[in-house]
């Protein structure tokens, strides 16, 4: 969740003690990797999911405040625009039957949600850029009133010396646009999936999570449409990309893949934020630096795809996560369930394979295949663990599926959950039904009506059926 701040304009010696405070969390955050201090129980799911609030007429419904005042619950949060909400899910432990809990916890909060929705005239869409949304509704009047949203505005327009952004994004049709606000960043819902680890296979969890980013985003694909236009198959990533762009070096961009994999410590993505990142919120807090205040802040203003988090059990014991954060909302509750099963799965069988795949798959072509899968889908094709450039569908299927089922299993999980939920992504990947792909099908038959395209889908979504058994006929 969005740490908030308490003020949004900051002087020069805020910033320089802020970059003080920076440094020695960072160097206390390598004396307890050094120490052991972490805590290294089993490992645990956990997910934080974007929605929007829509109105009757299918266009976003700026009501969040008020939802969020009937809901009462600390769990469900604010977002950068007064019509996405964001909820978070309680974690549990990788085994037994983990995921059909989490479904249950996630569908629960969702009815309770629109309920309180409904009250308001509005309901909630998992989508990842919700295609009646305008130029219009992604400007500063629909900003949250937050501290932190005003000040992340402020300072990334301060670092591109007040330039405007430039959005420019070329697929099946081509949009360009100038931009002079970060409220493009609301057009963006994601999923996002979260892994606790022991540090010592942080590093290589890390780098499984860079290598399948390219097939979890092609199987996931669920935003072919911005502003009208027929785009990526998950446009979202490069909406994200330059939403936040501060306009400098490409290393220093706020949201991107990274530029390696971790050599040897998860520590090298910490040190890479001091060096790399200029200091975007530097807000000063009095909490003690064991809490490492300063650190999460401004880790919590870098978003890569791949992004380590640091949390605290409840007896002050430190804990890594990775966060991963391809997958965009939706389509359905058992869509999103299956996406975080395959990816648990894939990550415990890639991170403890006897050949580390980081050694098989050069960076830059996981690179490449992560852009290729968000432009192209399931249609891509990428370079592989073997050296040659294959379908990622075939790579899906023959490589992925059985590593995530064997991953699951190892963990604990019970054998009829991993059937269930990886017959649902094997069941999207036979029918080649992602998200993006129905919508787009949808168009092609009833034509270009964003309003009766999001009406369908939310149809679909309230009938709790995964994507690949949604029909064209609403």
């Amino acid at each position: 969740m969005g740490q908030d701040i308490a003020a949004s304009h900051f002087t020069e010696r805020d910033f320089s003690r802020f970059s003080t405070r920076l440094r020695e969390e960072t160097r206390l955050l390598e004396a307890w990797l050094s120490e052991g201090l972490f805590d290294t129980g089993e490992p645990t799911a956990g997910f934080e999911l974007e929605a929007w609030l829509v109105a009757p007429d299918a266009t976003p419904a700026p009501k969040v405040e008020d939802l969020l005042a009937r809901l009462d619950d600390p769990l469900i949060v604010p977002e950068l625009a007064t019509f996405n909400v964001e909820f978070n899910g309680t974690p549990r432990p990788l085994k037994g039957a983990v995921f059909s809990k989490l479904a249950q916890e996630l569908e629960a909060t969702l009815a309770h949600a629109n309920a309180a929705a409904a009250g308001l005239g509005s309901r909630l869409a998992m989508i990842g850029i919700l295609p009646t949304v305008r130029p219009e509704h992604l400007t500063l009047e629909f900003m949250t009133p937050r501290e932190r949203y005003r000040a992340l505005n402020e300072q990334v327009f301060a670092l591109r010396h007040e330039r405007p952004l430039t959005l420019l994004i070329e697929g099946r049709d081509r949009l360009e646009l100038t931009w002079h606000d970060v409220m493009l960043e609301a057009g963006a819902t994601s999923f996002q999936i979260h892994l606790k680890v022991g540090p010592a296979e942080a590093a290589r969890v890390y780098n499984a999570a860079k290598i399948v980013s390219g097939p979890m985003v092609a199987i996931s694909a669920n935003s072919p449409y911005l502003f009208g236009r027929d785009l990526w198959d998950e446009t979202r990533i490069p909406l994200f990309e330059q939403a936040v762009s501060v306009g400098g070096a490409v290393l220093q961009e706020r949201v991107n893949f990274g530029f390696r994999y971790a050599q040897r410590s998860i520590l090298e993505t910490f040190q890479s934020n001091l060096d790399r990142y200029p200091v975007l919120l530097p807000h000063l807090m009095d909490d003690p630096p064991e809490q490492l205040p300063h650190l999460r802040l401004h880790n919590g203003t870098i978003w890569r795809w791949n992004r380590p988090l640091i949390g605290f059990e409840p007896d002050g014991r430190p804990h890594l996560r990775i966060e991963h954060r391809v997958v965009p909302a939706g389509p359905s509750v058992p869509d999103a369930i299956a996406n975080a099963a395959f990816y648990f799965g894939m990550m415990r069988n890639l991170a403890r394979a006897e050949t580390p795949p980081e050694t098989q798959l050069m960076f830059l072509h996981a690179q490449k295949g992560f852009y290729t899968c968000a432009r192209d889908g399931l249609d891509a094709e990428i370079p592989w663990l073997d050296g040659r450039i294959l379908p990622v569908a075939r790579v899906l299927a023959e490589d992925l599926l059985p590593r995530a089922r064997q991953g699951l299993l190892d963990l604990g999980v019970d054998p009829a959950e991993v059937e269930h939920w990886l017959g649902i992504i094997a069941a999207r990947l036979s029918s080649k039904r992602t998200g993006a792909r129905w919508q787009r099908a949808w168009v092609a038959r009833h034509g270009p009506d964003m309003a009766g395209l999001t009406g369908a889908y939310l149809a679909h979504q309230a009938s709790g059926q995964p994507v690949h058994a949604w029909t064209l006929t609403e």
